[in-house]
């Protein structure tokens, strides 16, 4: 049975003797956050069989929203246009999405066999109709802009609809990403990829959800990424 098939039952599939590459894009743009696409790529890349593409709107480097990392698109949207799997991810800038990315996102997710968001990338992918009326999550601080965009907030780390999985702020992009290869293949392989990653989180405090932190933290924390965000970024990469 093919990987390309979505609905398979999990645990029997292989990535071994794979007809074709498995092409996963994960994409770039100005002011990304590097930890959302990096967690997801950390996990999928070593996989035999898997493609990972970095793809943005230009092939070249784009710098993240710390302006201090680079991460380089070896190819162009318009170069990739049947990716099996897509992943966003989300910036800590509110501007809205890029309309060159919106317009990719709607033309190729009828096609993929996963599309999949971390943190605000979950944005990008409403503003592209795909999660019209969709339960989804995001960043916990920008809840309300992806409801806006037409989808249901759900404060849930990792939201499963179809081919369609979201995940919740910058960290939970490794959560989707172990999801997602054990949608693919099975538990096993995503069980044997956590170990190898030593993805054992043993967090040193427990306000790591807004259900969690006190009501003070909670509001100290918004305040200053309300701050953070208000730059725009520079133009271009």
């Amino acid at each position: 049975m093919s990987i390309r098939e979505p609905q398979q039952p999990a645990g029997t599939e292989s990535p071994q003797g794979l007809d074709s590459p498995v092409k996963i894009a994960l994409v770039l743009y100005p002011g990304f956050t590097a930890l959302d696409i990096i967690g997801p790529f950390q996990v999928l890349a070593y996989i035999p069989g898997h493609e990972a593409v970095f793809v943005a709107a230009e092939a070249g480097p784009f710098t993240d929203d710390t302006g201090r990392c680079q991460l380089i698109a070896s190819t162009s949207l318009d170069k990739l246009t049947a990716p099996d799997v897509v992943i966003i991810g989300g910036s800590l800038f509110t501007r809205e999405p890029d309309q060159p990315v919106v317009q990719w996102l709607r033309q190729v997710h009828p096609t993929t066999t996963w599309t999949t968001s971390v943190c605000t990338g979950s944005i990008y992918l409403a503003a592209a109709g795909i999660l019209d009326g969709q339960d989804a999550t995001t960043h916990w601080a920008w809840a309300e802009q992806l409801e806006r965009h037409g989808a249901h907030y759900t404060e849930q780390r990792v939201v499963e609809r179809g081919k369609v999985i979201t995940a919740a702020g910058v960290s939970s992009g490794i959560d989707m990403a172990l999801t997602l290869l054990g949608r693919m293949y099975g538990p096993q392989l995503a069980e044997g990829v956590q170990l190898a990653i030593e993805y054992d989180p043993q967090p040193p405090f427990d306000t790591g959800s807004t259900s969690k932190a006190p009501a003070e933290i909670v509001e100290f924390v918004r305040s200053q990424l309300n701050t953070l965000a208000a730059p725009t970024p520079l133009a271009g990469h």
